[in-house]
């Protein structure tokens, strides 16, 4: 149910934000108790404005609501990414190799589920798609289906 939100929220809303000259790099789709929480991060190369922003809003806003997006109460939320960017595109990863990323997995691969180092690489490796982490001097593969979350690491 969660991913087909995000998938929806992501087909519903990248058309958008693409008329508006910017690029959707993250959906977030999260439950509370009364009312779904939607995050959406968008990127341009020149800064991402609070007027952007609220333009996006306004619009998705609408296009939710006519397309029935989620049976129950929600709130959205529309911004830039800022200096701990998540990264979720198989794109993202590619573009930031050689950075410092935290991601946090769904199941422990080498008894971890919490990685902080440097992104090494985005490969395809026996026909899924791997993240090579390096922490403290060791090498860890991550597959990208058991990434629960990812992001730049603020390094300052």
């Amino acid at each position: 149910m969660l991913d087909d939100l995000k998938e929806k929220v992501r087909q519903l809303a990248e058309p958008v934000v693409a008329a508006e000259g910017m690029e959707l790099i993250h959906v977030e789709c999260l439950k509370m108790q009364a009312r779904w929480i939607i995050r959406l991060f968008l990127d341009k190369e020149t800064a991402v404005t609070l007027d952007d922003c609220t333009t996006v809003s306004n619009q998705l806003g609408d296009i939710f609501d006519i397309n029935d997006l989620v049976n129950s109460q929600y709130t959205l939320e529309v911004s830039s990414p800022g200096f701990d960017r998540p990264i979720s595109r198989d794109q993202d990863f590619v573009k930031y190799k050689g950075s410092q990323v935290n991601i946090k997995t769904s199941l422990k691969i080498d008894g971890v589920k919490s990685f902080h180092g440097h992104l090494i690489d985005f490969i395809e490796e026996n026909g899924r798609k791997v993240i090579v982490v390096e922490v403290s001097g060791k090498n860890y593969r991550i597959p990208k289906a058991e990434v629960i979350k990812a992001n730049l690491a603020d390094t300052g």
